[in-house]
Protein backbone atom coordinates (compact mmCIF):
# COMPACT_ATOMS: atom_id res chain seq x y z
CA UNK A 1 0.00 0.00 0.00
CA UNK A 2 1.17 3.55 -0.74
CA UNK A 3 0.35 6.12 1.95
CA UNK A 4 0.83 9.88 1.81
CA UNK A 5 0.61 11.67 5.17
CA UNK A 6 0.80 15.48 5.24
CA UNK A 7 1.34 17.54 8.38
CA UNK A 8 -0.60 20.35 10.01
CA UNK A 9 -2.34 22.52 7.41
CA UNK A 10 -2.12 26.14 8.52
CA UNK A 11 -4.66 28.65 7.25
CA UNK A 12 -5.48 29.61 3.68
CA UNK A 13 -1.86 29.36 2.53
CA UNK A 14 -1.68 25.77 3.73
CA UNK A 15 -5.02 24.88 2.17
CA UNK A 16 -4.04 26.39 -1.19
CA UNK A 17 -0.66 24.70 -1.04
CA UNK A 18 -2.29 21.36 -0.29
CA UNK A 19 -4.65 21.55 -3.27
CA UNK A 20 -1.84 22.57 -5.63
CA UNK A 21 0.54 19.93 -4.30
CA UNK A 22 -1.97 17.09 -4.57
CA UNK A 23 -2.59 17.88 -8.22
CA UNK A 24 1.10 17.13 -8.78
CA UNK A 25 1.76 14.46 -6.14
CA UNK A 26 -1.20 12.17 -6.78
CA UNK A 27 -0.18 11.18 -10.34
CA UNK A 28 3.50 10.99 -9.34
CA UNK A 29 3.18 8.94 -6.14
CA UNK A 30 -0.13 7.17 -6.86
CA UNK A 31 -1.07 6.96 -3.16
CA UNK A 32 -3.76 4.51 -2.09
CA UNK A 33 -4.53 6.72 0.91
CA UNK A 34 -3.99 10.40 1.75
CA UNK A 35 -4.19 11.52 5.38
CA UNK A 36 -3.73 15.10 6.59
CA UNK A 37 -3.73 16.83 9.95
CA UNK A 38 -6.25 19.65 9.64
CA UNK A 39 -6.42 21.17 13.11
CA UNK A 40 -4.96 24.55 12.06
CA UNK A 41 -6.80 24.80 8.75
CA UNK A 42 -9.37 27.46 9.73
CA UNK A 43 -7.37 30.64 10.23
CA UNK A 44 -4.78 28.67 12.19
CA UNK A 45 -7.26 27.45 14.80
CA UNK A 46 -9.52 24.45 14.19
CA UNK A 47 -11.42 23.24 11.16
CA UNK A 48 -14.87 23.72 9.64
CA UNK A 49 -17.28 21.53 7.69
CA UNK A 50 -16.62 23.54 4.53
CA UNK A 51 -12.87 22.98 4.85
CA UNK A 52 -13.43 19.26 5.39
CA UNK A 53 -15.38 19.14 2.13
CA UNK A 54 -12.59 21.06 0.40
CA UNK A 55 -10.00 18.51 1.55
CA UNK A 56 -12.11 15.51 0.57
CA UNK A 57 -12.72 17.01 -2.87
CA UNK A 58 -8.94 17.37 -3.29
CA UNK A 59 -8.51 13.64 -2.66
CA UNK A 60 -7.93 13.45 1.10
CA UNK A 61 -9.25 10.25 2.70
CA UNK A 62 -8.92 11.02 6.44
CA UNK A 63 -8.36 14.18 8.53
CA UNK A 64 -6.71 13.99 11.94
CA UNK A 65 -6.51 16.85 14.45
CA UNK A 66 -5.09 17.70 17.89
CA UNK A 67 -5.28 20.35 20.60
CA UNK A 68 -7.11 22.83 18.31
CA UNK A 69 -9.70 20.25 17.23
CA UNK A 70 -12.65 22.11 18.77
CA UNK A 71 -11.57 25.75 18.37
CA UNK A 72 -14.31 26.34 15.79
CA UNK A 73 -17.55 25.81 17.69
CA UNK A 74 -19.45 25.08 14.50
CA UNK A 75 -17.33 21.95 14.02
CA UNK A 76 -18.63 20.21 17.15
CA UNK A 77 -21.49 18.54 15.31
CA UNK A 78 -19.26 17.64 12.35
CA UNK A 79 -17.20 15.26 14.49
CA UNK A 80 -20.32 13.20 15.16
CA UNK A 81 -21.51 13.08 11.54
CA UNK A 82 -18.27 12.87 9.52
CA UNK A 83 -16.40 9.67 10.37
CA UNK A 84 -13.43 10.69 8.20
CA UNK A 85 -12.70 13.55 10.64
CA UNK A 86 -10.93 12.38 13.80
CA UNK A 87 -10.16 14.00 17.14
CA UNK A 88 -7.61 12.58 19.61
CA UNK A 89 -8.75 9.22 20.97
CA UNK A 90 -7.59 10.06 24.50
CA UNK A 91 -10.11 12.89 24.92
CA UNK A 92 -12.87 12.04 27.41
CA UNK A 93 -15.44 9.64 26.01
CA UNK A 94 -18.24 12.23 26.13
CA UNK A 95 -16.43 14.54 23.70
CA UNK A 96 -17.98 14.58 20.18
CA UNK A 97 -16.49 12.34 17.55
CA UNK A 98 -14.08 9.43 17.52
CA UNK A 99 -10.32 9.12 17.71
CA UNK A 100 -10.02 6.05 15.52
CA UNK A 101 -11.47 4.90 12.22
CA UNK A 102 -11.27 1.84 10.00
CA UNK A 103 -11.67 2.83 6.35
CA UNK A 104 -12.12 0.78 3.21
CA UNK A 105 -10.10 2.36 0.44
CA UNK A 106 -10.91 2.43 -3.27
CA UNK A 107 -8.62 -0.56 -3.86
CA UNK A 108 -10.51 -2.58 -1.23
CA UNK A 109 -7.76 -2.39 1.40
CA UNK A 110 -8.62 -1.61 5.02
CA UNK A 111 -6.80 1.30 6.66
CA UNK A 112 -6.85 1.93 10.42
CA UNK A 113 -6.10 5.50 11.53
CA UNK A 114 -5.57 6.34 15.21
CA UNK A 115 -5.25 9.95 16.38
CA UNK A 116 -3.91 10.66 19.90
CA UNK A 117 -2.50 13.66 21.74
CA UNK A 118 0.59 13.69 23.92
CA UNK A 119 0.59 14.86 27.52
CA UNK A 120 4.04 16.43 28.02
CA UNK A 121 3.67 20.25 27.85
CA UNK A 122 0.11 19.67 26.58
CA UNK A 123 -3.37 19.51 28.09
CA UNK A 124 -3.64 16.67 30.65
CA UNK A 125 -5.66 14.05 28.77
CA UNK A 126 -5.94 10.30 29.26
CA UNK A 127 -2.92 8.09 28.60
CA UNK A 128 -2.19 8.09 24.82
CA UNK A 129 -0.19 4.85 25.07
CA UNK A 130 -3.11 3.00 26.65
CA UNK A 131 -5.46 4.39 23.99
CA UNK A 132 -3.21 3.29 21.12
CA UNK A 133 -2.58 -0.11 22.73
CA UNK A 134 -6.32 -0.72 23.02
CA UNK A 135 -7.04 0.21 19.40
CA UNK A 136 -4.14 -1.79 17.93
CA UNK A 137 -5.24 -4.84 19.92
CA UNK A 138 -8.82 -4.42 18.69
CA UNK A 139 -7.75 -4.23 15.04
CA UNK A 140 -4.48 -6.13 14.54
CA UNK A 141 -2.29 -5.38 11.56
CA UNK A 142 -2.65 -8.07 8.90
CA UNK A 143 -5.93 -9.40 10.33
CA UNK A 144 -8.24 -6.52 11.23
CA UNK A 145 -6.61 -4.10 8.80
CA UNK A 146 -4.14 -4.05 5.92
CA UNK A 147 -2.28 -0.98 7.18
CA UNK A 148 -2.45 1.22 10.27
CA UNK A 149 -1.35 4.75 11.08
CA UNK A 150 -0.86 6.45 14.43
CA UNK A 151 -0.79 10.27 14.43
CA UNK A 152 0.65 11.36 17.77
CA UNK A 153 0.00 15.07 18.11
CA UNK A 154 2.56 16.06 20.74
CA UNK A 155 5.06 18.68 21.84
CA UNK A 156 7.88 16.51 23.21
CA UNK A 157 10.09 14.62 20.77
CA UNK A 158 10.78 12.02 23.45
CA UNK A 159 7.08 11.20 23.79
CA UNK A 160 6.71 10.83 20.03
CA UNK A 161 9.78 8.61 19.76
CA UNK A 162 8.56 6.48 22.66
CA UNK A 163 5.26 6.00 20.84
CA UNK A 164 7.12 4.88 17.73
CA UNK A 165 8.97 2.17 19.62
CA UNK A 166 5.84 1.25 21.59
CA UNK A 167 4.03 0.53 18.30
CA UNK A 168 6.98 -1.01 16.45
CA UNK A 169 5.86 -4.15 14.66
CA UNK A 170 2.18 -3.39 15.33
CA UNK A 171 1.58 -0.34 13.08
CA UNK A 172 2.58 0.61 9.56
CA UNK A 173 3.39 4.22 10.43
CA UNK A 174 3.78 6.30 13.58
CA UNK A 175 4.00 9.97 12.67
CA UNK A 176 4.32 13.01 14.91
CA UNK A 177 2.45 16.24 14.34
CA UNK A 178 2.00 19.60 16.17
CA UNK A 179 5.55 21.04 16.07
CA UNK A 180 5.15 22.25 12.45
CA UNK A 181 8.86 21.67 11.65
CA UNK A 182 9.77 18.57 9.62
CA UNK A 183 12.35 16.41 11.36
CA UNK A 184 15.21 14.58 9.62
CA UNK A 185 14.73 11.16 11.20
CA UNK A 186 12.49 9.29 8.74
CA UNK A 187 13.24 5.60 9.26
CA UNK A 188 11.80 2.11 9.36
CA UNK A 189 12.19 0.86 12.93
CA UNK A 190 13.60 -2.60 13.68
CA UNK A 191 10.14 -4.19 13.91
CA UNK A 192 8.96 -2.77 10.57
CA UNK A 193 7.08 0.39 11.60
CA UNK A 194 7.80 3.57 9.62
CA UNK A 195 8.48 6.57 11.83
CA UNK A 196 9.22 10.30 11.74
CA UNK A 197 9.16 12.53 14.82
CA UNK A 198 7.29 15.36 13.10
CA UNK A 199 5.77 15.54 9.65
CA UNK A 200 6.10 19.33 9.52
CA UNK A 201 3.35 21.63 8.35
CA UNK A 202 1.65 22.69 5.15
CA UNK A 203 2.34 26.37 5.73
CA UNK A 204 4.25 29.48 4.71
CA UNK A 205 7.66 28.94 6.33
CA UNK A 206 8.50 32.66 6.22
CA UNK A 207 6.76 32.72 9.58
CA UNK A 208 6.81 31.51 13.17
CA UNK A 209 5.48 27.93 12.83
CA UNK A 210 3.07 29.12 10.17
CA UNK A 211 1.96 32.34 11.86
CA UNK A 212 2.69 35.85 10.62
CA UNK A 213 5.84 36.97 12.46
CA UNK A 214 4.87 40.28 14.10
CA UNK A 215 2.60 39.03 16.89
CA UNK A 216 4.79 36.10 18.01
CA UNK A 217 7.86 38.35 18.09
CA UNK A 218 6.03 40.90 20.26
CA UNK A 219 5.00 38.16 22.66
CA UNK A 220 8.51 36.75 22.91
CA UNK A 221 10.40 40.05 23.16
CA UNK A 222 8.00 42.25 25.15
CA UNK A 223 5.47 39.86 26.68
CA UNK A 224 2.88 42.29 25.32
CA UNK A 225 0.96 40.78 22.47
CA UNK A 226 -1.27 43.12 20.51
CA UNK A 227 -3.91 40.69 19.36
CA UNK A 228 -4.70 37.40 17.69
CA UNK A 229 -2.07 35.49 15.77
CA UNK A 230 -2.87 35.01 12.10
CA UNK A 231 -1.46 32.57 9.54
CA UNK A 232 1.26 33.83 7.21
CA UNK A 233 -0.02 34.23 3.68
CA UNK A 234 2.99 33.48 1.49
CA UNK A 235 3.41 30.34 -0.62
CA UNK A 236 3.24 27.17 1.46
CA UNK A 237 5.69 24.31 1.64
CA UNK A 238 3.66 21.10 1.85
CA UNK A 239 5.43 18.74 4.25
CA UNK A 240 4.86 15.12 5.17
CA UNK A 241 5.95 11.56 4.48
CA UNK A 242 5.38 8.92 1.83
CA UNK A 243 5.25 5.30 3.04
CA UNK A 244 5.04 1.99 1.23
CA UNK A 245 3.94 -1.17 3.04
CA UNK A 246 4.17 -4.89 2.43
CA UNK A 247 0.74 -6.11 1.34
CA UNK A 248 1.20 -9.42 3.16
CA UNK A 249 2.25 -8.04 6.56
CA UNK A 250 1.16 -4.40 6.55
CA UNK A 251 4.59 -3.39 7.82
CA UNK A 252 6.59 -0.62 6.16
CA UNK A 253 9.17 -1.26 3.47
CA UNK A 254 9.95 2.42 2.83
CA UNK A 255 9.48 5.91 4.25
CA UNK A 256 10.56 9.09 2.49
CA UNK A 257 10.10 12.73 3.53
CA UNK A 258 8.01 15.00 1.31
CA UNK A 259 8.58 18.75 0.93
CA UNK A 260 6.86 20.42 -2.02
CA UNK A 261 6.55 24.10 -2.98
CA UNK A 262 7.29 27.18 -0.92
CA UNK A 263 10.75 27.94 0.47
CA UNK A 264 12.12 24.77 2.09
CA UNK A 265 14.48 22.47 0.18
CA UNK A 266 12.35 20.31 -2.06
CA UNK A 267 12.20 16.55 -1.83
CA UNK A 268 9.64 14.30 -3.53
CA UNK A 269 10.17 10.52 -3.69
CA UNK A 270 10.69 8.83 -7.03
Amino acid sequence: MRILFLGDIVGRSGRTGLSEALRDLKPRLKPDAIIVNGENAAGGFGITEEICREFFSAGVDVISTGNHAFDQRESLSVYDTERRLLRPANYPAAVPGKGVGLYELKNGARLLVINVMGRIFMDPLDDPFAAVDRELDACPLGRGCDASIVDIHAEATSEKMAMGHFCDGRASLVIGTHSHVPTADAQVLSGGTAYQTDAGACADYDSVIGMEKTEPLLRFTRKLGQGRMNPAQGPATVCGVFVETNDATGLATRIEPVRFGGRLKQTVPE
